[in-house]
């Protein structure tokens, strides 16, 4: 097991943060509001601690668990404090309409947090495609629910698959990075419907191997 810092204190920090913690990790908890990071550390439990934000992580696994909306403006506070470390961008940069996103149309997500983050920090895209209730509730049924991976490292990819898969889920590689902004496709898919068929967010996306 190994050590991971989460970035934020909100639902998919807290969700990550008790599987995490469930599966033997040592879980680090930073957060701009240093209270929230306390509380959400006290909740987690299992020895989980909380860092100061800004300062090195100490977990070589960093969880960008705060809104794109601020991802970037975070990547760059901590600047060389995240050299060096495997970043899981989380994040969907879904514009207001639900319908498009705030990134350049040849972009996404995940390679803006590139373009912010120290040269020898690795991006992988990871857990934006299920809701943070359905990640906190794990398995259903005894089938695992997909996460999703994207990355140009294949060594960091595989770090992260494994990570994944110690939290009882099933990693699937998507390919390259550039296939986060087809994951982030997945995020506008969930909240169409959620708006036009299915009403509720009590679901998952996922796949079904057949044969």
């Amino acid at each position: 097991m190994s050590t991971i810092s989460i970035i934020g204190s909100g639902g998919m920090a807290a969700a990550i943060g008790d599987l995490a913690a469930k599966a033997g990790h040592t879980v680090e908890v930073m957060s701009r509001d240093a209270a929230k990071a306390r509380d959400l550390a006290e909740q987690i439990g299992a020895g989980a601690t909380t860092g100061t934000f800004g300062a090195p992580p100490a977990g070589d696994i960093v969880i960008l668990a705060v809104p794109y909306s601020a991802v970037l403006d975070v990547v760059k506070q901590y600047g060389e404090e995240l050299a060096g470390k495997l970043l899981v961008d989380i994040t969907n940069p879904v514009a207001s309409d639900h319908t498009s996103f705030v990134t350049p149309g040849d972009s996404s997500g995940a390679q803006e947090i590139v373009k912010a983050a120290p040269a020898d920090a690795d991006v992988v895209k990871a857990f934006n495609t299920q809701f943070s209730h359905i990640l906190a509730a794990g398995p259903v049924e005894g089938h695992p629910l997909d996460v999703f991976l994207a990355g140009d490292d294949v060594p960091a990819k595989a770090r992260v698959a494994a990570f994944v898969e110690s939290l009882g889920l099933r990693p699937m590689d998507t390919g390259p990075l550039f296939m986060a902004r087809t994951l982030e496709h997945v995020c506008l898919l969930s909240l169409g419907l959620v708006a036009h068929s299915v009403k509720h967010t009590n679901f998952a996306l996922g796949v079904s191997l057949l044969g």
